[in-house]
């Protein structure tokens, strides 16, 4: 069972080292009012190429000039891990997909700024490409101003602040409101910028998320403030 306590501590022994831009309402288009916010299917194909690079190799394209540490490596996982699981490691700021054979791709994450993240276990109930996106009353309610004009739903595209894939965090039947998702805000990968998901690069989630099965679990690990006051 994994308690409390080994949950805080077991981030860090884990994983091996490797085997082998402008503000929201600047960019993002309102929704149309008086409709629900879509996601045109005929536009997915498209938009994946627009957003990976061109003779794109995950482990060394990077045109969006993040970190290379933050490229996606595969990694030796520590024995015992669950294949098919994801694993958040919010203060290293990566995340491991655990694979058959005592392996794992690990990815560069953004995590949620000051005390929006939420570490805990949690069930990927629901899997979309492109999906389309609603800030919560809580959002709203924080930052009125940044959020309020995009209550009735943004449609799914690269602006999205979903990006192009999204994995839905659920704890027993009920919806958190947390996704690991794609983000058109691809500079902010390593970082604390979003407002309780974690974030990846749009094309590295793409990768990722044909690898994913819905039921599958995501561990999200505290991030450095949470350990220190621990």
């Amino acid at each position: 069972m994994l308690t409390r306590r080994h949950f805080i501590g077991a981030a860090a022994a884990l994983f091996s080292a490797p085997i082998a831009g402008p503000s929201l309402a600047q960019t993002l288009p309102v929704g149309v009012e008086g409709r629900a916010p879509i996601s045109d299917r005929d536009m997915w194909k498209a938009w994946d190429a627009q957003v990976t690079p061109a003779d794109y190799d995950p482990a060394t394209s990077n045109p969006w000039g993040i970190d290379q540490r933050f490229l996606p490596r595969v990694v030796e996982a520590k024995p015992g891990l669950l294949p098919g699981d994801v694993h958040v490691d919010a203060v290293a700021r990566y995340l491991y997909h655990i694979r058959p054979g005592g392996t794992a791709i690990r990815y560069g994450v953004a995590i949620a700024r000051g005390d929006l993240y939420e570490p805990g276990i949690y069930a990927i109930r629901r899997k979309a490409r492109w999906p389309v996106w609603r800030p919560t009353r809580n959002m709203i309610a924080r930052d009125p101003e940044i959020y309020g004009q995009f209550a009735g739903g943004v449609d799914g595209g690269p602006l999205n602040p979903l990006g192009s894939r999204a994995l839905y965090l659920y704890e027993g039947g009920r919806d958190t409101y947390l996704r690991i998702h794609g983000s058109p805000e691809a500079r902010s990968i390593g970082g604390r910028a979003s407002s309780g998901c974690v974030r990846m690069v749009m094309a590295h989630i793409i990768d990722l998320y044909d690898q994913v099965e819905t039921g599958s679990t995501a561990f999200l690990y505290p991030p450095e403030d949470a350990l220190a006051a621990t």
